[in-house]
C-alpha cells in the first residue's frame, strides 16, 4: 500500500481546501451584506462553486483509481468506520453543493455566468417554489459543510499532535523517508576514538 496519496491527489486536496475556505467565507459574506459589494461576491461564488464541483468530480475518479494509504493498524474499528463515513460526507457536500446552488439559480431564472460571454446552461426549470426550498437546502448543506470542515480539520491535527501516526503527512509533501522509518538511510556510526599509547619512560 502506499505511504501517502499520490501527487495529483494532495494538488487537488490542497488546491480545494483554499477554494473551499474562501467560498465559505465569500458565501458569509453574502448572507451579511446588502451593498454593492454583493454582485461582486456573487460574481466570485458562481465560477468558484463550479470549479469545486469539477474538481471534486476529479479528485473523486482519481481516488477510486489510485486507492489511498491504510489508516493505522491500532485505530479503533468505530473510527476508521467514522473516518470514512466523514470522506463520504465530505465528497457528498463538495459535489452536492455546487450542484445544489446551480439548480436553485436555474429554478430561480438567474444565469449561472462564469465569464462574460459562457454561461451556464438551467438544469431544472424556472420554479418560483422550487427556487425556494433549493436555497433553503442550499443554505442548510453550507452550515453542515462548515461543521464538517471544522471535525476534519480537528481530526487531522489530533492525528498530527497527539497519535503521531503519520496520517496527516499522507496528504504532505514530505520525503517518504520521513513517512517511513525503514525507508531512511541508515545513519553512519562514530569510528570510536583511539586513544594515543603511551611511551614508555626512560
Amino acid at each position: 500500500m502506499p505511504h501517502r496519496f499520490p501527487l495529483a491527489i494532495r494538488l487537488l486536496h490542497w488546491t480545494m481546501a483554499l477554494l473551499i475556505i474562501a467560498m465559505l467565507f465569500i458565501g458569509a459574506a453574502m448572507v451579511s451584506t446588502a451593498s454593492p459589494a454583493y454582485a461582486s461576491l456573487i460574481a466570485l461564488h458562481r465560477p468558484l462553486g463550479i470549479a469545486i464541483l469539477l474538481l471534486a468530480a476529479l479528485r473523486l475518479v482519481l481516488r477510486f483509481a489510485t486507492g489511498a494509504p491504510p489508516l493505522p493498524a491500532d485505530l479503533p474499528r468505530v473510527q476508521q468506520r467514522a473516518a470514512r463515513g466523514a470522506h463520504i460526507l465530505l465528497y457528498l457536500a463538495m459535489i452536492g453543493l455546487p450542484l445544489i446552488g446551480w439548480a436553485m439559480l436555474s429554478a430561480g431564472g438567474y444565469p449561472v455566468r462564469l465569464t462574460a460571454g459562457f454561461v451556464l446552461p438551467p438544469i431544472v426549470p424556472r420554479d418560483a417554489l422550487a427556487y425556494g426550498l433549493l436555497r433553503q437546502t442550499h443554505g442548510l448543506i453550507a452550515f453542515a459543510f462548515f461543521a464538517l470542515i471544522l471535525g476534519h480539520l480537528t481530526v487531522a491535527l489530533i492525528h498530527r499532535f497527539v497519535r503521531r501516526d503519520g496520517v496527516l503527512e499522507t496528504m504532505g509533501f514530505a520525503r517518504a523517508a520521513a513517512l517511513d522509518p525503514e525507508l531512511a538511510e541508515p545513519e553512519e556510526a562514530d569510528e570510536p576514538e583511539v586513544e594515543p599509547a603511551e611511551t614508555p619512560g626512560p
